[in-house]
C-alpha cells in the first residue's frame, strides 16, 4: 500500500480525535478519542518518521492564521426562498455549512454539510464569495473566513443529521430568527448576492 495513502488516512483519523476532543463533553468519548490521538501520534513517530519537535499541524504553535468554515445559500426554483436549518444548540437558524474538514475541498465540504444538517443532495452551481467573519465574532473566538457557494438541490429532502432539528424553506425577504453563532447582516448579504449573481469578498 502506497505510503502517503497510509499517511493521509492516519492523519485524517489524527484530525477526527482533535475534533473529539475539541467539541465532546462525554468522558467515554474524550477517554476514546485521548487513545486514538496518542495510537496516531505514536504511529506517524515510529513508522512514518514525523517529527513532533518542531511547528506542523499537530502542533498549535504554527504561524497563526483565520480557520475556514463553508456556507451554502440554497434557492428555490423561482429565486425567492432560501432553504435554512435550524441548529439545535442554540433554536436559531442558519445556512447549511461548518468548519472544512481536512483534506476535503471547499466544495465538497459544502455538499457534504448540505447533505447532512438539511438532508439536501445538492450540485455546487458557483462560488458566491469569500467574507471575513472575525470582526462579527467574539473577542475570544478563533478568527475565521467563510467560503460561501450557491448550489442547486436534486431530488427531494431526506434525512439530516443530529445537528439540525429543522429543516425548510424561507422567504428572503423574511428570514427565521437566526442562529447567535450568524449575524442578520451576513446571513442577508449571502443570499442577495447569490440571487443577484454577484460575487462578495472582505
Amino acid at each position: 500500500m502506497d505510503s502517503k495513502y497510509i499517511y493521509d488516512f492516519v492523519l485524517k483519523v489524527q484530525s477526527i480525535a482533535k475534533i473529539g476532543l475539541t467539541y465532546s463533553t462525554d468522558p467515554y468519548a474524550i477517554s476514546n478519542y485521548k487513545e486514538i490521538n496518542n495510537l496516531t501520534i505514536d504511529f506517524l513517530e515510529k513508522f512514518m518518521e514525523v517529527k513532533f519537535d518542531r511547528p506542523n499541524y499537530f502542533s498549535r504553535d504554527i504561524y497563526p492564521t483565520p480557520n475556514v468554515s463553508v456556507r451554502t445559500v440554497i434557492l428555490s426554483k423561482e429565486r425567492n426562498k432560501v432553504l435554512m436549518v435550524r441548529e439545535v444548540k442554540d433554536h436559531g437558524y442558519s445556512l447549511p455549512g461548518g468548519w472544512a474538514d481536512l483534506y476535503d475541498s471547499a466544495s465538497q465540504t459544502a455538499v457534504n454539510e448540505s447533505r447532512q444538517e438539511a438532508g439536501a443532495n445538492v450540485e455546487v452551481v458557483r462560488l458566491v464569495g469569500i467574507t471575513n467573519r472575525t470582526p462579527f465574532k467574539k473577542p475570544t473566538s478563533v478568527p475565521e473566513y467563510v467560503v460561501i457557494f450557491e448550489a442547486k438541490i436534486i431530488g427531494k429532502l431526506g434525512e439530516h443529521e443530529y445537528e439540525t432539528d429543522d429543516v425548510g424553506w424561507f422567504d428572503i425577504n423574511d428570514l427565521p430568527p437566526l442562529s447567535p453563532k450568524v449575524t442578520k447582516g451576513e446571513v442577508e448579504r449571502m443570499v442577495f448576492a447569490a440571487v443577484k449573481g454577484e460575487t462578495i469578498f472582505d
